[in-house]
């Protein structure tokens, strides 16, 4: 059925030849430019998201602010990430998916770029949330394309794929930035962060594949925006379940590394940055953790693995209250896998279940999940400064807590056959 020129399409539509009816399987070559292309996109996003989390300590003496209002540099980017996702998601139904994407990757590694020239704390926030806006048209969209263009049986590998590009970035957006930090200063370090976001878009501009199940739909009335956005909220509890799970998941996960710098530049750790930059290695364990998780949700069931990637989380959160260096390391790297492994399983079920306005639904998912980043990691900062780290811990318990309990009656849904 062709649509006549200027009028609007409610939902995106599949050209009708053969080729653009074909998903990308699962080992072919296209599917793996989709998911290295992504990865990249994943990679530039946490790195120029969270290249400054580690330099909390450092803002706080070079600006001489608080624990809790240093946090708001990290806070700042993503409550406006989130604001920009939710209207992205929307927006995204008549944009074309890759130069949206490629657009905002561009925008945001050049905002990171001037980061490290500002002289002044107000300056930096501010700047701090245009990256935030800025990265809006990544995250939802590519959770979209993904859901559209990817084979369903190969669709757990590719979402695990492209949220481990966001554990690379997560590290070494940290890992960098620390060494840098103590070597040569905090600025050249987050000036570094953003040189290799604007490479990692230019790697991902060169290799996604072209959306072949979406095309723009013009003209699409705020009545149509407020219909879908309904549909997502009232078609059943099952998508409000798993985006209060986005809220949990990003909320214990940011409030942990936040402060755990704080933690061991004190007695009686009195580490570097650069030492406990090395120990964001542990970061790597997501890049494994998220295929796997993917690959284990497609055979064994989402909720299975959504339950057991609470609770390695919450064995982490125990070892963080020990006092050896390795235990703590150990259970940051239990909370990491655990988030890792979750997140992909949570935001790839939302496609799922999004019949229709996928792009609404991912955006839906990330808001609830940056949302939980901006409060609970902001507010975790007067938590440290009030109760210390068991404070801190506790907090994160009850989020995960909260989250298993979700996962479970999740579980429940999805053996009876309705998620």
């Amino acid at each position: 059925m062709t649509v006549p020129p200027g009028t609007a399409s409610p939902t995106p539509r599949a050209a009708a030849s053969p080729i653009s009816d074909a998903y990308l399987e699962r080992g072919s070559r296209s599917y793996w430019r989709a998911s290295i292309a992504l990865l990249f996109a994943g990679y530039a996003t946490f790195s120029l998201l969270y290249c400054v989390q580690p330099l909390l300590p450092a803002f706080s003496q070079a600006f001489g602010v608080s624990p809790a209002q240093s946090s708001l540099a990290v806070s700042f980017s993503t409550a406006a990430l989130a604001l920009a996702i939710f209207v992205a998601g929307f927006v995204s139904e008549g944009l074309s998916r890759h130069r949206l994407m490629t657009a905002s990757l561009t925008l945001s590694s050049l905002l990171t770029l001037g980061t490290a020239f500002v002289p002044h704390w107000p300056q930096m926030l501010a700047l701090r949330a245009l990256v935030g806006i800025a990265l809006g048209g990544v995250p939802a969209v590519a959770m979209a394309y993904l859901a559209e263009e990817v084979h369903p049986d190969g669709l757990g590998l590719a979402m695990g794929l492209y949220v481990g590009g966001t554990a690379i970035g997560g590290m070494a957006g940290r890992v960098i930035t620390s060494v840098l930090a103590d070597l040569v200063g905090w600025r050249v370090a987050i000036g570094a962060i953003g040189v290799l976001g604007f490479a990692s878009t230019l790697g991902f501009r060169a290799l996604l594949p072209p959306s072949r199940h979406f095309t723009p739909s013009r003209g699409l009335a705020l009545s149509d925006h407020r219909a879908a956005l309904a549909r997502h909220l009232s078609g059943g509890l099952e998508l409000p379940v798993l985006f209060a799970m986005g809220f949990l998941l990003m909320g214990s996960f940011v409030t942990l590394y936040n402060y755990l710098g704080y933690r061991l530049l004190a007695p009686p750790y009195r580490m570097s940055q650069s030492t406990i930059g090395a120990i964001f290695v542990v970061y790597l364990v997501g890049v494994v953790a998220s295929p796997w998780a993917g690959r284990m949700a497609d055979s064994f069931g989402r909720g299975r693995v959504l339950i057991a990637s609470l609770v390695i989380m919450l064995a982490g959160v125990a070892l963080t209250l020990l006092h050896p260096v390795a235990a703590i390391v150990a259970g940051i790297a239990c909370v990491t896998f655990g988030f890792f492994a979750g997140h992909p399983v949570a935001s790839g079920w939302v496609g799922r279940l999004a019949k229709a306005g996928k792009g609404q639904a991912a955006a839906l998912y990330l808001l609830a999940y940056y949302v939980g980043s901006s409060v609970v990691g902001s507010f975790g900062g007067h938590v440290w400064s009030t109760f210390g780290w068991p404070g801190v811990a506790a907090l994160v318990a009850t989020l995960l807590v909260a989250g298993l309990a979700a996962a479970a009656w999740l579980r429940r849904r999805e053996r009876a056959g309705a998620a």
